[in-house]
């Protein structure tokens, strides 16, 4: 996936978790839209080095914030972009496990409790594949990619979801999509979310497939490269 033009700057502080404060190198300040709004854990520290991409006309800023740099480390700061880095993948046929499917469907409702599946893949003949694509961005002092970043009572209801399909006979498939390059494996942040971790190990217990796959982050371009480990 391509990026727009990107502006590097300063992060010069996050202001009620959906703008972001930037100076850029050329010493303009502008106002960006914050796509993450969650705790952003490691990579939102003011006087951090930023990345962000004009916005099209209308709105409140301008602009939006991307990337966050972190020494040799880019972040993708946009969750929303996880989701078509997971589709560019796999119609690529860059994930093995994901492969080989003739339609794919985006925000199907499904389940009982209203949830909407990312992905969901078909062909004649196979089972249909329901496909939760998850975005990790924050990581340990291990080197280790962490999910959730926050409480997520949402995830935790996917994972739900996801159960009550493999046990339906179709394909469940949770894959996190890891938007920074020097984590080397993926673990359920427990110490964060219990409930989650502990909802994550069931769905995989009832045949939920679990994968987690790496991207390849420059001021350019974004790419779901690797797959990496999971740690249980």
């Amino acid at each position: 996936m391509r990026f727009p033009d990107l502006h590097r700057g300063v992060l010069l502080a996050r202001r009620q978790r959906f703008l972001a404060e930037i100076r850029l190198d050329d010493g303009r300040d502008i106002l960006a839209h914050c796509p993450n709004t969650g705790r952003m854990l490691g990579y939102s520290a003011p006087g951090l080095p930023v990345w962000a991409s004009r916005r099209e006309p209308g709105g409140r800023c301008g602009w939006t914030w991307e990337l966050a740099e972190l020494g040799q480390t880019l972040v993708g700061v946009h969750p929303a972009r996880a989701n078509a880095l997971a589709l560019e993948a796999i119609a690529a046929g860059r994930i093995p496990a994901l492969a080989g499917y003739d339609q794919v469907l985006r925000e199907v409702s499904y389940g009982r409790e209203g949830s909407r599946i990312d992905l969901l893949l078909r062909s004649p003949g196979r089972p249909d594949c329901y496909v939760e694509v998850k975005s990790v961005t924050a990581a340990d002092e291990f080197g280790l990619g962490i999910f959730p970043d926050a409480v997520s009572a949402r995830g935790l209801r996917h994972l739900r979801e996801l159960q009550a399909v493999a046990a339906a006979g179709a394909r469940a498939v949770l894959l996190f999509c890891v938007q920074r390059d020097d984590v080397l494996a993926v673990r359920a942040a427990s110490e964060i979310d219990p409930a989650y971790a502990r909802g994550l190990a069931q769905a995989g217990a009832a045949g939920v497939e679990i994968l987690a796959w790496q991207c390849a982050i420059s001021p350019r371009e974004i790419v779901l490269r690797r797959r990496l480990p999971l740690l249980r």
